[in-house]
C-alpha cells in the first residue's frame, strides 16, 4: 500500500472488505497512517512486513520506478493500475522480469486483482458488484469485467478469483498465464475470458485451451467475448492496446480461434451469467449421485493466490503469430523521411517502378519485446515477425529477414538491409516509437526506402513531457490538414474523452456514450448485431462526471448522421445517479432535438434510472442491454 490519497481510499475501503493490508510506503518516512506502520521504501517494507503482494497506485511518471523497486525487492506479486506508463520503460520493465523468477507482474493499466472468495482486493474495482462464488474472470478491460462480475452475481454463481490483465500494450501477465492459474485454483467451477482487438495474446490463449481439452478429463468450461469487431481502423480504440497492424489477427479471428478451441462465444457480458449457470447445471445433472458439492456453493478455503502467480524461472515457449503497436501520434511521411538521412539512409516517394515491400520494427507482444516485421509484398497477411532482444542487438539476423523479403541475395543488398533496420531501431528506442514502418523496393541490387510511417509513443509525451518537438511537430500537421474528425479527435482528448468518428453514410445514425474503452468497443459491435449502426465511438473513461457527459454530447451532436443517442453506462467507479443527472442536465443546456436512450446498471443504478424516468424529458431509461439497444436501433430508423 501506498499512502497517496487514492491509494488511502481504496485501501479503506479494500481493509472494509477484509483485505489484509499490512502497511504503507512513502519515500523517507517512517511512521504510521490507517493505523499501519508507513516505511521509508518497498525493499525495507519487504524486509519488515513481508508482504505477499503489493498494489502500486502512483501516477504513470511515477509508476515505472516503484515497480521495478518492487521486483528488487522481491515481492511475489506486483499489481500496476496506472495508464500510460511509457513504452521504453515497460520494455525495460519486462527485460528485468525475464532474468529473475521471484515476482510476478500484473497490469499496467489494470483495475487490478480480487478474490471474492478470500476477500482479497488489490486494486481499484467496484465491491458492490462482487459476492463469493464459483467463477473465475479473466479480462482485458475493467468495465467488461464489472458488466461480467454483477452478470455472475444476478445469476447467483458469484465469483471466484478476477484477473485484471490490463489493456496496455505490454502487460506483465497474459491471457494464457492467467488461465493456468484458474485451471488449478480449486475454487474456480467456470471461466469467463474477455479479450479485445489488439495484438495476439487470444490466439495464445486459444492454443492453451485446446490443449488444455486435450490433456484433461474434465476440464472447467471457458466462456468468452471478443470486443472491437467494428473496430475503427487506424485508431486507438481507448486502451493503449487496443489497435491492430498489419500481420495482427482481428476481433473475428480471435473469435474463430477461441470458438475452434472449445470456447463458448457471447456477444455482450451482460449475457455471461445465464449462459455459464445453463452449463453448469447442465453438468451438475450428469454428476455422479455420490458427488456432494454442487457448483453454486459458496465454499470456504482460502487461496494463496500469490503463489499460483509466481512467475516461472523461465518464460514459457513463445507461439509465432504477427504483431505490433500503434498509438497516437503519426509523423508526417517528410518527418519520417527527414529522420531516415539523420541515420543515414536515401528515401524518397515511390516512382512507380519495383515491387513494394513492408519492413518495419514494432512490438511482440507475446515475447514482451521488439520485433522485425517483414512482408514480400503490401499484403499485410504476408507479414512475418522476428522477435528481438531488448535493447536490440547489433548483431542482426540479416539473412532471415533478406529470405522473407524475397531479395537478391547479394552484398549490397545485405548491406543496405542491415544498416536500414539499424536506423529503424535506432528511430524506435531514441523517438520512442512504438512503430517504424517502410515501403521498400530493390534497386540496382540495394535496398531502398520509398514510404514510411512513424508512429510514436503518446505516452512518453504525456506522462513524461519527452519527444516534445515531434510531439507539437505531428500536432501541427493534424491541425494543417483541416480535418474535423481530427479536431473533435483532439477537443475530446483535452476534457479526458476518447471519440472516434466510425465510417459510413446515414445509416451510421447512432451516437454512442459509454464508460470504458472495453465496454465502447462491445457497445458498438452489439448496436451492429441488433441491426443498428454507430456514428462513434466514444469512451468518457472509467470515472466519468457530469461535465464530461455534457462534453461528449456536444461532440456527438456535431455529427449530421445521428438520429439517436445511447447512452450505456455500467456503475462502477462511476456513479449511475450521477451520470443521470449529468445527461438530463446536458440535455437541457445543450437544447437536445434527438432522442436520449439511456441505459444505466451498476452502482446506485435505481436512482439513475429514476433520475431519466422523471425528467420530463423524451429520454428512455432501461436496464438491460438488448432492450435498451433495440429501442436505440428503432429511433434511429425514423
Amino acid at each position: 500500500m501506498s499512502t497517496g490519497r487514492q491509494a488511502t481510499a481504496n485501501a479503506k475501503d479494500s481493509i472494509a472488505w477484509g483485505t489484509n493490508i499490512v502497511g504503507g510506503v512513502t519515500p523517507g518516512r517512517i511512521g504510521e497512517h490507517l493505523g499501519l506502520p508507513v516505511l521509508p521504501s518497498v525493499r525495507k517494507a519487504m524486509e519488515g512486513l513481508k508482504p505477499d503482494a503489493t498494489g502500486i497506485y502512483v501516477s504513470a511518471s511515477q509508476a515505472a520506478g516503484a515497480i521495478e523497486e518492487a521486483i528488487e525487492a522481491e515481492i511475489p506479486l506486483v499489481v500496476a493500475v496506472a495508464e500510460h506508463i511509457p513504452l521504453r520503460e515497460m520494455l525495460r520493465i519486462h527485460s528485468i522480469l525475464k532474468t529473475q523468477s521471484k515476482s510476478r507482474l500484473v497490469g499496467p493499466n489494470s483495475p487490478g486483482i480480487i478474490s471474492s472468495i478470500g476477500k482479497c482486493r488489490i486494486g481499484f474495482q467496484p465491491l458492490p458488484c462482487f459476492s463469493p462464488g464459483r467463477v473465475g474472470i479473466i479480462a482485458k478491460s475493467g468495465t467488461l469485467s464489472y458488466e461480467t462480475v454483477a452478470s455472475t452475481t444476478r445469476a447467483g454463481l458469484g465469483q471466484s478469483l478476477c484477473i485484471g490483465i490490463g489493456g496496455d500494450i505490454l502487460p506483465g501477465t497474459d491471457l494464457r498465464e492467467a488461465l493456468t492459474v484458474l485451471q488449478h485454483d480449486p475454487d474456480t467451477e467456470a471461466i469467463a475470458l474477455i479479450g479485445e482487438i489488439g495484438g495476439t495474446l487470444e490466439l495464445d490463449a486459444a492454443a492453451w485451451i485446446k490443449d488444455y481439452h486435450a490433456r484433461t478429463e474434465s476440464p472447467k468450461p471457458i466462456f468468452g467475448l471478443i470486443a472491437g469487431v467494428k473496430e475503427a481502423h487506424g485508431h486507438v480504440m481507448g486502451h493503449a492496446g487496443a489497435f491492430t497492424i498489419p500481420g495482427e489477427p482481428d476481433a473475428q479471428a480471435k473469435i474463430r480461434a477461441l470458438q475452434d478451441a472449445g470456447v463458448t462465444m457471447v456477444d455482450h457480458p451482460a449475457k455471461f451469467g445465464d449462459v455459464i449457470k445453463r452449463r453448469l447445471e447442465a453438468q451438475s445433472s450428469v454428476q455422479s449421485p455420490s458427488a456432494t458439492r454442487s457448483p453454486f456453493s459458496t465454499g470456504t478455503q482460502r487461496r494463496s493466490y500469490h503463489a499460483l502467480l509466481r512467475r516461472p524461472a523461465r518464460p514459457p515457449p513463445q507461439r509465432e503469430p504477427i504483431t505490433s503497436q500503434k498509438r497516437t501520434i503519426y509523423l508526417p511521411e517528410s518527418t519520417s523521411f527527414d529522420l531516415l538521412r539523420e541515420q543515414g539512409v536515401t528515401a524518397s516517394p515511390y516512382s512507380g517502378t519495383g515491387t513494394r515491400r513492408l519492413l518495419a520494427i514494432g512490438i511482440d507482444r507475446s515475447a514482451r519485446s521488439p520485433c522485425v516485421i517483414a512482408s514480400p509484398s503490401l499484403d499485410p497477411s504476408a507479414a512475418k515477425r522476428f522477435p528481438l532482444t531488448y535493447p536490440v542487438e547489433d548483431s542482426l539476423a540479416v539473412d532471415r529477414f533478406a529470405s522473407h523479403l524475397q531479395l537478391t541475395r547479394s552484398d549490397p543488398a545485405t548491406s543496405s538491409l542491415r544498416t536500414l533496420i539499424r536506423a529503424l531501431a535506432a528511430i524506435f528506442a531514441d523517438r520512442e516509437a512504438f512503430f517504424v514502418q517502410t515501403h521498400v523496393v530493390e534497386r540496382l541490387g540495394a535496398v531502398k526506402v520509398v514510404g514510411a510511417e512513424f508512429r510514436l509513443d503518446d505516452a512518453a509525451y504525456r506522462s513524461l513531457g519527452r519527444q516534445a518537438g515531434l510531439h507539437q511537430l505531428a500536432a501541427a500537421a493534424a491541425a494543417n490538414r483541416g480535418d474535423p474528425e481530427a479536431e473533435a479527435e483532439a477537443e475530446a482528448a483535452r476534457h479526458g474523452i476518447v471519440y472516434i468518428r466510425l465510417p459510413g453514410g446515414e445509416d451510421a445514425a447512432i451516437g454512442t456514450l459509454v464508460n470504458g474503452a472495453g465496454l465502447a468497443m462491445n457497445t458498438v459491435d452489439a448496436l451492429a448485431l441488433a441491426g443498428g449502426r454507430a456514428a462513434n465511438f466514444l469512451d468518457t473513461g472509467g470515472k466519468a462526471t457530469s461535465e464530461t457527459v455534457k462534453k461528449s454530447f456536444e461532440i456527438i451532436l456535431r455529427d449530421p448522421r445521428v438520429k439517436v443517442v445511447f447512452v450505456n453506462i455500467f456503475g462502477g467507479l462511476t456513479l449511475g445517479d450521477m451520470i443521470a443527472r449529468g445527461v438530463v442536465l446536458a440535455f437541457r443546456e445543450l437544447e437536445v432535438k434527438v432522442p436520449v436512450v439511456v441505459r444505466i446498471r451498476g452502482t446506485n443504478e435505481s436512482e439513475g434510472q429514476r433520475v431519466i424516468r422523471e425528467s420530463g424529458l423524451p429520454l428512455f431509461a432501461f436496464d438491460g442491454f438488448d432492450k435498451a439497444a433495440a429501442k436505440a436501433v428503432e429511433l434511429s430508423r425514423l
